[in-house]
């Protein structure tokens, strides 16, 4: 990698119906690279079509898209860029209008999602470990530099993971180290897969943010048995998607308002030697650098601001800027089918979309 900025996994709802990636997002993926980041890590795609958690999201469930895929990479990679896919299955966090019926490792019905969830059957966890190895393989076949699990932001494996969703009391279920037994299957299923040289990564939520979910203590034992797993680098995030009450990463105005989830990652440098990815709230260069130098971590990750500057990275690197333009208004996320993500404020500097 040429420096140690990481674009971390956005959702761009940039696919049809089929879960087909669109020429926008080739050509979004391609500007990052041009703009000098590091690493490109891809928005959530789904292993399996009942994991699909929202309309416009790419998949990565079936060989008929290897074709498309390689698009992707092949674009990275003619400018030069590495990039990453992440993987994911939404389990109860799926849209209605996406997924007929939703599960979860228990029943459960939680206010930050829309309907209640059906218990996933045994079989259902054999399926889906086998989907999430067959998508890794595909990843490797289209051409990218590697893959990531998705266990963060109340997806399936953080599902898994959580003592307030994961209710169970068969090998599944009960204490944290058999709340990550799904976890572990995936993972060694897919490094069958790929074989021992293939980056596979991880982004794991450490702290579900609301009462009786995955706490800090219990993600810490999650962090300890990663290298076990055969994962090789970790991005740590925090929080649940969905969730009306989460506030996370609102109203950045100053250098104290960033990096707010630098004590995870202070916790997780005690608890494992793989490499560590921190993301949230990063705008200025300054507290970027003085991360990295403390040795909190090793890589730093960037959503919002590579939607407002894909070339910030070369624009820090140029001295060009210290820090990004990006004010954290969240106006980037789509809110009508067709939009894709783009940044839409106009005092900041706005991705052209006739570009992209």
């Amino acid at each position: 990698m040429p420096n140690r900025l990481v674009r971390s996994a956005t959702a761009e709802r940039m696919a049809d119906a089929d879960g087909r990636p669109l020429p926008l997002l080739k050509n979004l993926y391609a500007e990052l690279a041009k703009g000098g980041v590091g690493l490109i890590i891809t928005g959530h795609m789904y292993v399996h079509p009942s994991g699909k958690a929202h309309v416009e999201m790419t998949g990565v469930h079936s060989d008929d898209l290897l074709p498309d895929l390689a698009q992707l990479a092949d674009a990275v990679h003619h400018e030069n860029g590495r990039i990453i896919v992440q993987i994911n299955h939404g389990g109860m966090n799926c849209s209605r209008e996406t997924v007929d019926e939703t599960f979860a490792p228990s029943a459960v019905d939680q206010p930050y999602v829309s309907r209640p969830a059906r218990e996933i059957t045994l079989k259902e966890i054999d399926d889906l470990i086998q989907a999430y190895a067959n998508a890794a393989r595909r990843v490797q076949e289209a051409g990218f530099d590697g893959v990531q699990i998705h266990a963060a932001h109340g997806y399936l494996i953080n599902q898994f993971l959580s003592p307030l969703i994961n209710h169970r009391t068969d090998e599944w279920g009960g204490e944290i180290t058999k709340r990550m037994h799904f976890l572990r299957e995936v993972s060694g299923a897919m490094r069958v897969q790929v074989g021992s040289d293939y980056p596979i990564l991880i982004k794991l939520g450490m702290i579900d943010g609301i009462q009786g979910g995955l706490a800090l203590e219990e993600s810490l034992q999650v962090i300890a048995a990663l290298n076990d797993m055969g994962i090789d680098g970790v991005e740590l995030s925090g929080g649940i998607s969905g969730d009306r009450n989460l506030n996370i990463g609102k109203g950045i105005r100053s250098e104290s308002d960033e990096a707010y989830f630098l004590p995870l990652a202070q916790n997780a440098r005690e608890a494992t030697q793989l490499p560590i990815i921190l993301v949230g709230g990063f705008r200025s260069r300054s507290v970027m650098e003085r991360v990295l130098t403390d040795g909190h971590a090793d890589l730093i990750s960037l959503s919002r601001p590579l939607i407002s500057e894909p070339d910030l990275p070369n624009r820090l690197r140029l001295g060009l800027q210290d820090k990004s333009r990006c004010l954290s208004s969240n106006n980037c996320w789509p809110k009508t089918v067709g939009e894709g993500i783009a940044c839409k404020c106009p005092h900041e500097k706005v991705i052209d979309k006739a570009k992209v």
